[in-house]
């Protein structure tokens, strides 16, 4: 039997690379995680709901861990926070913050307690400062993450929030992938301007100090090309009467005549004062 020789010429399609962990950490996953944090495309219990139910939510679940100071009722708040975050699919970038955070946090009450010698009351106060702040931080993800800029704007304008505020919340929102794009852009430019990394470096410290250094040197070239852009998206909103027009009466009835109260919202809102009065209710009666 005579071995079959492949021809050179025709070769195997070239499979694609799979995606690792540090293509993950890379300015274009971080610039698509930033655009389906900022316009909600991931869905959750949260998107579907009208905007003013969203922001009444997120108003009674960021105002409830601060009407009391008992850890375990915090603790409730807090786990009941992180689930609605997760259910509310806040993506990997956010919650991987969070979590970073909150190791940054609890290393910092353990060294606390070494320095203190033991002291137990400056520790539990600064544990419920945490509980509180990431309960309204959790809840805050859950909220924004379910609506897109126009809801947003949208539910400012039914609450009758000024008319600017609106504007600058959508405006904002908008921004965001401009921000990351001239980041890159910037960032590009230093690295195919600059001379070529002499390696990693023991624990990828060169690859750091380069990274930090490039940061630093972009700061100013991405304020200024963003400033260029906020007066060309400015000028261009004006010209179209988007302030105007949220003043207006009529332009104000057009533009939320989308909205509409569900049976849905109403039980979103009981279900959550249910459940909160019956923590407040509940846990200090068990004592």
């Amino acid at each position: 039997m005579s071995a079959t020789v492949q021809d050179p010429a025709v070769r195997k399609p070239r499979q694609p690379r799979k995606r690792t962990g540090l293509d993950r950490s890379g300015v274009e996953w971080v610039k698509l995680e930033l655009m389906r944090v900022a316009y909600a495309t991931r869905g959750g219990f949260l998107a579907a709901r009208d905007p003013r139910g969203v922001v009444a939510w997120y108003a009674v679940c960021a105002l409830a861990p601060w009407f009391t100071y008992d850890l375990r009722l915090l603790t409730v708040f807090f786990v009941a926070a992180l689930g609605c975050a997760l259910a509310a699919r806040i993506g990997p970038l956010l919650l991987g913050l969070f979590v970073l955070s909150t190791i940054g946090q609890v290393g910092y009450l353990l060294v606390l307690v070494l320095v203190l010698g033991g002291e137990v009351g400056s520790v539990v106060a600064l544990t419920q400062a945490y509980l509180k702040l990431s309960t309204v931080s959790l809840v805050s993800m859950a909220a924004f993450v379910s609506m897109d800029p126009e809801k947003i704007c949208d539910a400012l304008i039914a609450l009758r929030a000024p008319a600017i505020l609106g504007f600058a919340v959508s405006y904002g929102y908008r921004m965001v992938p401009v921000l990351v794009d001239e980041f890159q852009t910037v960032v590009d430019g230093h690295r195919m301007r600059g001379a070529p990394s002499r390696g990693p470096g023991l624990l990828g410290w060169r690859a750091i100090v380069r990274g930090g250094r490039i940061a630093v040197q972009a700061f100013y070239p991405l304020i200024l090309n963003t400033a260029k852009r906020t007066r060309t998206t400015v000028e261009a909103l004006e010209t179209r009467g988007f302030t105007a027009a949220m003043e207006s009466g009529a332009g104000r009835e057009q533009r939320l005549a989308h909205l509409r109260w569900r049976a849905g919202d109403t039980a979103l809102l009981a279900v959550t004062v249910v459940v909160i009065v019956a923590a407040y209710v509940g846990l200090p009666a068990i004592a």
